[in-house]
């Protein structure tokens, strides 16, 4: 005969008392009204020079440097991307992260922010395209960040979504590649079509690798790898971070560097 004694009973208080209060935290965590939008794609175009001499539209309270946009290489084929740049600097305005690519939009699509905490871009029709699938998963706040990283935080500051963690073709000062993550950028096939193309660039866990995939073949080839860089006898790569350093000579350019780590922390 099983019956409940006042130790499993507190037990058991205890676990429904936690499991309400986390469910309390979750259900009270919501996007202020005043922070969420709905933006449409509609209206004049930019004026500025753009990667791949695009047309777009960017989004209002997004500023340089970097700038959410709706872009277009093909007539009603938008994507949503953050572009890089300043006005000073035009010829150098590049698309760094893309939500979409592949899957276009067209005029009246829709990007929006709910109390939810979900990021959503919607076709004119209503057609979910992309998200972040952060519904009621305690977000507070959306931010562009100086970095570059569009991230959704929680009450904390935690990011509970970042767009550093899905890379496209480009990989800013301070994003990370890493074992089990993000691994790889894969290219554009051209400057009017807007899908993956053939090279891309991958961490393994021996170093770096670029690949090229022929239309004809069934399996990507390798046509350069780090080993001219450096070698790993032991361990394996973990994680790869861009950084960049003054140069010393030029005050106003910039060094490329990487910091990489390794299971091996004597290979680091």
């Amino acid at each position: 005969m099983l019956t409940n004694t006042p130790t499993k009973m507190a037990s058991t208080f205890i676990l429904l008392l936690l499991s309400f209060q986390l469910f309390s935290s979750f259900s009270e965590a919501v996007v202020p009204a005043s922070d969420t939008f709905t933006y449409v794609n509609e209206g004049d175009f930019g004026d500025y020079i753009v990667e791949y001499d695009a047309n777009y539209r960017a989004l209002p309270p997004f500023t340089n440097p970097f700038q959410l946009c709706f872009y277009n290489t093909t007539p009603n084929a938008f994507t949503l991307a953050l572009r890089m740049g300043t006005v000073r600097s035009e010829s150098l305005m590049r698309w760094v992260w893309e939500a979409n690519r592949g899957n276009p939009v067209r005029e009246n699509a829709t990007l929006t922010f709910g109390t939810d905490g979900n990021l959503v871009l919607a076709d004119a029709d209503g057609r979910v395209v992309w998200q972040t699938n952060t519904a009621n998963k305690g977000v507070v706040g959306f931010q562009v960040l100086p970095t570059g990283n569009m991230v959704l935080h929680d009450g904390k500051g935690n990011y509970l979504w970042q767009s550093f963690d899905s890379p496209t073709d480009t990989l800013l000062v301070g994003q990370t590649l890493r074992a089990g993550g993000p691994n790889k950028l894969v290219s554009r096939l051209s400057e009017v079509s807007n899908v993956d193309g053939p090279y891309s660039w991958v961490m393994e866990p021996k170093g770096l690798a670029l690949y090229y995939k022929s239309p004809n073949s069934p399996r990507p080839m390798l046509y350069w790898s780090s080993r001219e860089w450096f070698t790993m006898d032991q361990g394996k790569l973990t994680n790869l971070t861009p950084t960049s350093v003054p140069d010393t000579d030029e005050g106003f350019l910039y060094q490329l560097t990487f910091e990489y780590f390794t299971t091996n922390p004597t290979s680091s």
